[in-house]
């Protein structure tokens, strides 16, 4: 029977050029005997990615594989350019120096898509540790139109894959709205996409492996792997609309319908509200949106805490409920540093503690991600994840 392994719960601190330390999302699928190679290859890549150079009998150990299986699976990436030998191991004492493998960091190149901006669409060719090698960006279509929504998105990516000089594992796209696994976009009002099987159009027209995941997942995916979110937390995304990625229990939550974290849509309060493109009034990202609360402050500068502070209010609605639900320890937010002021989060904690027990989460932190690009860091995680079984 072929050999394996658990997957591991946690990884070693790696250095700060890489994509930053990191932990899995808990696996709950078990690993069957034809499926172990595969397994066992991710799991020698995933050590290696996040550790750093390491000898064979390093990866061995690290892994719980044998030695034998560690020296097959590395002459096999090497094969593949996927892995390659850094040199050898400074040794003081007796022996023969230990050489050393590490994933080519630099050999492939990753393309990222973030559609949350509320002005234009921006890409980035990566290498595999996230480092940026070119950036550029499409202006968002002004009407919604689908067509040109997605005509914007493939020419984005054709340049981007044009300006790589290097194989390519994949483009990574995160897209607003309902997203199953395959990457068919199920409902997306704010780009006039229904049912639209984006990675399979975008894969046919561009020829690579191309990962379609929803915005919000994808920047949540990326705080938890490579920032400091717990293992139970909210990512709220702001910006042209506003979603949410949850992560509970160290499981990213989508649901049976692909909607976990679709709370934009969830109208806030009873007094009607500005309109939604939904075609509601009220929607928590009708209130909360960047385009919307910009225009309010430069209509009204000196109002601009008011302003803040009732965005904070209604987040802070939308969220009570979640928390409670689900118990979470830690939101997070992602958007634009004007908007996110002292006022706004301290409107988001006072309407939090109104609306849920009182003493229970007193502790909750809400605070600004630390993390720049996460939509493109999410995309590429996506890539790496389906690619190479990194994540």
């Amino acid at each position: 029977m072929p050999e394996s392994a658990p997957i591991p719960s946690g990884r070693p601190h790696s250095a700060a050029f890489w994509f930053g330390a990191s932990r899995a999302l808990r696996s709950r699928v078990k690993v069957l005997p034809e499926h172990a190679r595969g397994h066992n290859r991710a799991l020698v890549l995933e050590t290696l990615y996040h550790a750093g150079p390491m000898s064979r009998a390093d990866l061995a150990r690290a892994t719980g594989l044998t030695r034998v299986t560690v020296s097959e699976l590395v002459a096999e990436l090497i094969d593949d350019a996927i892995v390659r030998a850094t040199g050898t191991r400074e040794v003081t004492g007796p022996g023969k120096p230990a050489a050393l493998v590490d994933v080519d960091r630099g050999g492939h190149h990753i393309v990222g898509i973030d559609m949350f901006a509320s002005d234009v669409f921006s890409g980035a060719l990566l290498t595999l540790d996230g480092e940026v090698i070119v950036r550029d960006t499409v202006e968002r279509p002004a009407d919604d139109d689908g067509d040109a929504t997605l005509a914007a998105v493939l020419d984005l990516a054709k340049r981007l894959i044009a300006a790589s000089d290097r194989p390519l594992l994949g483009v990574g796209i995160g897209t607003q709205g309902l997203v199953d696994p395959d990457g068919t976009v199920l409902s997306s009002p704010n780009h006039g996409w229904h049912d639209l099987p984006l990675q399979r159009q975008a894969s046919a027209e561009l020829g690579l492996p191309v990962i379609v995941r929803n915005d919000a997942n994808a920047a949540a995916l990326a705080e938890y792997t490579f920032g400091s979110g717990s293992g139970d937390f909210v990512l709220i995304a702001i910006g042209r609309g506003v979603g949410a990625g949850i992560v509970s229990g160290g499981q990213l939550l989508t649901g049976s319908r692909f909607a976990a974290g679709e709370i934009g849509h969830v109208v806030i309060g009873t007094d009607s509200g500005p309109r939604c493109v939904c075609g509601r009034n009220g929607c928590l990202e009708a209130w909360v949106n960047v385009g919307r609360l910009t225009a309010a402050i430069a209509e009204a500068p000196e109002e601009r805490d008011r302003i803040l502070r009732d965005a904070g209010e209604r987040l802070g609605i939308a969220l009570a409920p979640i928390l409670a639900a689900l118990d979470l320890s830690d939101i997070v937010v992602s958007g634009p540093d004007e908007l996110l002021t002292d006022a706004f989060f301290q409107a988001v904690v006072d309407t939090l503690q109104a609306r849920t027990l009182e003493g229970v989460f007193d502790d909750v932190s809400v605070r600004r991600t630390a993390q720049t690009e996460i939509v493109l860091r999410g995309a590429a995680v996506a890539v790496l994840s389906d690619q190479l079984g990194i994540s």
